[in-house]
C-alpha cells in the first residue's frame, strides 16, 4: 500500500497555506508534517479524506495504491483518521462502537472481530462497557482499533496524541505506531510536536511561504 502526494497544495481565496508539493508514503511508513496552528495542516488531511469545506481549496493528485481519489466519495476512499478527541459515540457500548467501524457482513463474524480487536487492545472483556467509563489511554486504543476495524489503506492522524498527558502520549505513540507498520498502512501524522514523529522517521515543516522544509 502506498500513499502518493503529487503537487498537493492548499488555499483559500488568493492565500496560498500549504504551498504545492510531492510526497509518496510507503506501506508502514509514517511521515510527520509540522507548523503552527492555522498553517493547512488538518486542511491537508481533509483534502486527502475527500472533505474539505468551501472556501478551502486543494489542488494536486492523490493515489492511494495507484488509484486516483479524484472522482472517489470519502467513504470510498478507504481512508482512516485519527483525532485529537477520540469521537466514540456516547450512546453506543465499546463493542458497538467497533462493530460500527466494521464492513456488513453476518453478526456472528462481525462479533469475533470485534472481541479480537479488543484482545488487541488489552480490553478483552470491555465490550459492554460505556465509553464514559474508560480512561483516556482506553478510549484512545478502542478509537484506533475501530479505525483499524474499517480496514483502511491510509492513516491520517490529526494531533492524534495531543490531548495525552506525558507518560501516556508516548505509550499510545508506541502503540499506534506499531500497528500501522504492522498492518503496512501508510500513515500521515500532522503535529506541531516534533516528539510525536517516529524515530528516525521522515518530518516536514511547513514554512512561512507555505513551503515544506525537511527537518
Amino acid at each position: 500500500m502506498t500513499l502518493d502526494l503529487r503537487n498537493v497544495g492548499i488555499s483559500i481565496g488568493k492565500a496560498s497555506l500549504i504551498a504545492p508539493f510531492t510526497l509518496s508514503i510507503a506501506a508502514g511508513e509514517v511521515v510527520t508534517l509540522m507548523g503552527p496552528s492555522g498553517c493547512g495542516k488538518s486542511s491537508l488531511l481533509a483534502f486527502i479524506a475527500g472533505d474539505l469545506a468551501h472556501p478551502l481549496k486543494g489542488v494536486g493528485n492523490i493515489e492511494l495504491n495507484e488509484i486516483d481519489l479524484d472522482a472517489v466519495p470519502p467513504e470510498r476512499r478507504r481512508v482512516g483518521r485519527l483525532f485529537q478527541d477520540d469521537l466514540l459515540f456516547p450512546h453506543l457500548s465499546v463493542g458497538e462502537n467497533l462493530l460500527f467501524g466494521l464492513p456488513r457482513g453476518d453478526l456472528a463474524s462481525r462479533n469475533a472481530a470485534m472481541l479480537q480487536a479488543l484482545q488487541q487492545a488489552d480490553l478483552a472483556g470491555f465490550e459492554n462497557r460505556e465509553p464514559h467509563t474508560l480512561s483516556g489511554g482506553q478510549r484512545a486504543r478502542v478509537s484506533l482499533m475501530r479505525a483499524l476495524l474499517a480496514k483502511p489503506d491510509c492513516m491520517l492522524l490529526d494531533e492524534a496524541f495531543n490531548k495525552l498527558d506525558k507518560d501516556l502520549r508516548a505509550t499510545m505513540r508506541d502503540y499506534v505506531f506499531s500497528h500501522l507498520k504492522a498492518r503496512g498502512i501508510p500513515s500521515l501524522l500532522v503535529t506541531h510536536d516534533i516528539e510525536d514523529a517516529p524515530i528516525g522517521s521522515s518530518i516536514y515543516r511547513i514554512g512561512k511561504a507555505g513551503e515544506l522544509e525537511n527537518v
